[in-house]
């Protein structure tokens, strides 16, 4: 482990997202670096909790750890493997008795999850394909817990070993606080949420042993551009205030989702602050090594991304350039059609769509230039990983991000939203500039990328978590006596004090 870079709280470290697949995003990614380099950095633990039903949790831990993406200090826990192995209290014998849900019987079209041989989930679905019912087991086939009902009638049970009815809620929400309160242990906890998805039942979620966290990996405004929320953020956006910090990428998001808050007419006490996502940055960053006409782009290959604009741009700035090539790397769902348009506009010799690859990110020391052209993004690291070695970004002008990251025409190009010609004039600036010039950018963007290392980045976290720590114990006693609130007061001087002799 390198030496500790920042002094974070003396607690139990979390990081909460929905799930972990094979291929996962950026997201993932963004959350398990962080998570490493919190470990690396400030000595801290951590541990990602996640909520979906996945049956090979332990292998997909051995094949992260294989390459690097778990290290000894960072792991998953998963609610409902949790909660097979978990001991938990029957009632109490005067409680009113807790009836249970017959099995569901197997059907054909039910949705079902094995492990080792066992069922361990079967979820009924209705003709739309929605579940309408749901039984989990233990991996002996005891029966965990079940599902039933709709609205005000839904239940959620979970079941003893031996079969017996020992907790009730009507909603899973309830089930999941429920959960988190065993795993927080009553222990001062920071959490960390990471997916919008997981973060819409944290805001009744208070607890005074818990600091929560929610980062928004991602643009809150819907496809318009205008004053407004994302359907899918807007739910959980709204109750920021509910978080003891919302934390976005970039300045200019925290300075549109402040005006766009007031404009909706949302209360807003809560803290709203930018912390970038970070990168371990290489030793031995150097301007040579790239081969000129070699691009790079990583992306999902999904509409959002614009992966086509891309293919466009390099087309056109290949009739003027004949040694120009392509890399894109990812999958999705355009994966087909966007082949096919590789196929004709007849570029199968320019163009590869490599598919999904851990190790891609390897590719931009080598790489002359790479392309984002997304419609919009939370930060675009992926920029700061070109700029890093070398690597020169072209970038649509989109929030948020590449005009944070990016200094058109001094370490990197942003080209206009949606403009695939400018795009290509870019690619071809790239490739006529004078090596020397080319060098001195190239210099410039490595340089540039250092206010994003692990090293600030941790120090910032570590900053607002003691921050928001502070705020929380304000907070808590705003409505109380005088005497109670400047003891408060006097508390959160005096560690402010102890870490500024300790730093």
């Amino acid at each position: 482990m390198a030496q500790k870079t920042a002094q974070f709280p003396s607690a139990k470290h979390y990081a909460l997202t929905w799930g972990i697949t094979d291929s996962y995003g950026g997201m993932t990614g963004a959350l398990l670096h962080r998570s490493r380099a919190f470990r690396n950095l400030a000595g801290v633990n951590v541990e990602v909790l996640t909520l979906d039903d996945r049956a090979d949790y332990a292998a997909l831990g051995e094949r992260l750890r294989e390459r690097g993406e778990l290290i000894d200090g960072l792991s998953i826990r998963n609610l409902w493997d949790d909660l097979r192995t978990r001991k938990i209290a029957a009632p109490k014998s005067e409680a009113a008795p807790i009836e249970g849900a017959d099995r569901l019987s197997a059907e054909a079209s039910d949705r079902v999850l094995e492990r080792h041989g066992v069922v361990i989930l079967r979820q009924r679905l209705d003709e739309a394909g929605a579940v309408i019912a749901s039984d989990r087991y233990r991996d002996d086939g005891t029966l965990l817990e079940t599902e039933r009902g709709k609205g005000d009638k839904y239940r959620v049970v979970l079941y003893s070993p031996s079969g017996q009815a020992i907790k009730q809620w009507t909603s899973r929400w309830k089930l999941y606080r429920w959960w988190l309160d065993r795993v927080f242990a009553k222990k001062l906890s920071y959490l960390i949420v990471d997916s919008k998805t997981s973060a819409r039942f944290i805001p009744g979620y208070r607890r005074e042993n818990v600091v929560t966290m929610h980062l928004v990996h991602a643009s809150h405004r819907d496809e318009s551009g205008k004053p407004s929320l994302r359907a899918s953020r807007a739910e959980v956006l709204k109750r920021c205030g509910d978080f003891d910090a919302v934390i976005v990428l970039t300045e200019r998001q925290r300075a549109e989702l402040l005006s766009d808050l007031v404009e909706l007419n949302v209360e807003m006490n809560g803290r709203i602050r930018v912390i970038p996502n970070s990168i371990h940055l290489p030793d031995d960053a150097t301007d040579a090594g790239h081969v000129r006409g070699r691009g790079i782009m990583l992306a999902t290959l999904d509409a959002r991304k614009r992966v086509a604009d891309a293919i466009d741009a390099v087309g056109l700035a290949k009739r003027s350039a004949p040694d120009l090539e392509l890399h894109v790397y990812g999958q999705g769902a355009k994966a087909g059609a966007l082949q096919a348009r590789v196929n004709k506009k007849r570029l199968q010799d320019v163009i590869t769509l490599h598919g999904f690859q851990p190790t891609a990110r390897q590719r931009f020391t080598d790489a002359d230039f790479s392309l984002l052209a997304s419609e919009s993004e939370g930060m675009g690291l992926v920029l700061v990983e070109s700029m890093a070695v070398g690597c020169i970004p072209i970038a649509y002008d989109v929030r948020y991000g590449p005009g944070d990251i990016i200094r058109s025409g001094v370490d990197g190009f942003l080209v206009p939203d949606g403009d695939v010609k400018a795009m290509a004039e870019r690619i071809l600036e790239v490739q006529q500039m004078p090596l020397d010039q080319l060098s001195a950018m190239r210099r410039r963007a490595i340089a540039r990328a250092q206010a994003f290392s692990d090293e600030a980045i941790v120090r910032l976290w570590a900053n607002e978590m003691h921050d928001a720590f502070d705020a929380k114990m304000m907070r808590a006693v705003a409505d109380g006596p005088l005497m109670l609130r400047l003891r408060r007061r006097a508390g959160v001087l005096k560690r402010r004090a102890l870490r500024a002799l300790n730093s």
